[in-house]
């Protein structure tokens, strides 16, 4: 196990994302298409895709569909939250998991400094991540026990 994991190395760089002049209605599709809860939102230009808010079906849930709003008219920009966090790719899981608490989070797009997207990064793939750290430590354990064990007789 390494002493420092970045993110880069973690973060799923097959991104689902929409376009702010989507429809609501059109993003929901999308998200059951591809089985996400989220799209990162980005806006195309010349130096990539750079990232400009997040739509997750909970945004959709309390902001369309609880107030009666038409999903076919209303855009993904009228929904999306535009208070953006990001990780870089150097960024380690310890920072990430730190910000996503701080923030109250569970997905973070991985960007470059000018805000491009690389990839993303959800709780659940740092859930995994420190299982299998555990897992590691639960052997380490076990077999110290077996060691000893067979030391004692």
């Amino acid at each position: 196990m390494r002493e420092k994991m970045d993110i880069g190395e973690i973060c799923n760089r097959t991104v689902v994302f929409a376009h702010r002049n989507m429809s609501v209605s059109e993003a929901a599709r999308l998200m059951r298409e591809q089985h996400v809860g989220s799209l990162v939102v980005i806006e195309e230009t010349g130096n990539g895709r750079v990232v400009v808010g997040m739509l997750t079906d909970r945004d959709i849930a309390i902001a369309v569909v609880a107030r009666d709003f038409n999903a076919q008219t209303m855009r993904v920009a009228d929904v999306m939250s535009q208070d953006l966090v990001t990780a870089r790719t150097e960024d380690s899981l310890n920072e990430i998991l730190s910000l996503m608490r701080r923030h109250g989070v569970r997905r973070v797009p991985v960007t470059t400094a000018e805000g491009v997207l690389i990839g993303i990064v959800t709780l659940d793939d740092l859930l995994e991540i420190v299982a299998e750290q555990l897992r590691g430590v639960v052997q380490a354990i076990e077999s110290e026990s077996r060691r000893e064990a067979r030391v004692v007789g």
